[in-house]
């Protein structure tokens, strides 16, 4: 019965979404007792199920502006140099977060190691100032000189609602740590 009345529908919905249109007759074949046949030809249909029309049109809308300003200055970075089993190589290891409502500083606390795994744990702090709508992109960084290492970052604050923010991992507090973060060591403190 449900089999009966699925079909039925389903043939319902196909017949009254679309326009068909029957293109030519059907013919049953003609049979002798002999049981020979004369071949029958099938209605043929056009179904015209949907037409799309693509076009564009000129209007005003909101479209985001970036003015970013990069200016080369001296400043003091730190470089931790990892005497440890493996080819060196120097990288910059760079902590980001997206803000926007109020300003946030975002500076690197501390890096930590453990056996093959670096914790670059920096802190996420308010300033009172106000964006005025602006979304700004923040960022500290250490440089390294280690053999290849997973990197994992690490932020203690409140996370920003920016799907940028998705990078890094977040707790509120250093006690809210991880028992294999908390216990690693720390390698690097500012």
């Amino acid at each position: 019965m449900k089999t009966r009345f699925l079909t039925v529908f389903a043939l319902a919905a196909l017949f009254t979404s679309c326009d068909i249109n029957k293109t030519s007759d059907a013919e049953m074949p003609e049979l002798d007792v002999d049981v020979e046949a004369e071949s029958g030809e099938l209605p043929e249909y056009d179904v015209d199920w949907m037409d799309v029309n693509v076009s564009t049109e000129t209007r005003t809308v909101e479209i985001p502006k970036l003015v970013v300003v990069m200016e080369e200055e001296e400043v003091e970075v730190p470089i931790l140099d990892l005497d440890m089993p493996g080819d060196k190589s120097e990288r910059t290891l760079t902590v980001e977060a997206e803000i926007s409502g109020t300003d946030k500083d975002l500076e690197i606390e501390q890096v930590r190691a453990t056996r093959n795994k670096l914790y670059v744990i920096a802190s996420l702090e308010n300033t009172d100032m106000d964006l005025e709508g602006k979304t700004v992109r923040k960022q500290d960084q250490v440089m390294i000189n280690a053999p290849a290492l997973d990197v994992e970052y690490i932020i203690i604050g409140e996370r920003p609602n920016r799907v940028f923010n998705m990078n890094n991992r977040y707790f509120v507090t250093m006690n809210d740590l991880d028992t294999d973060i908390a216990e690693a060591k720390v390698i690097y403190e500012d």
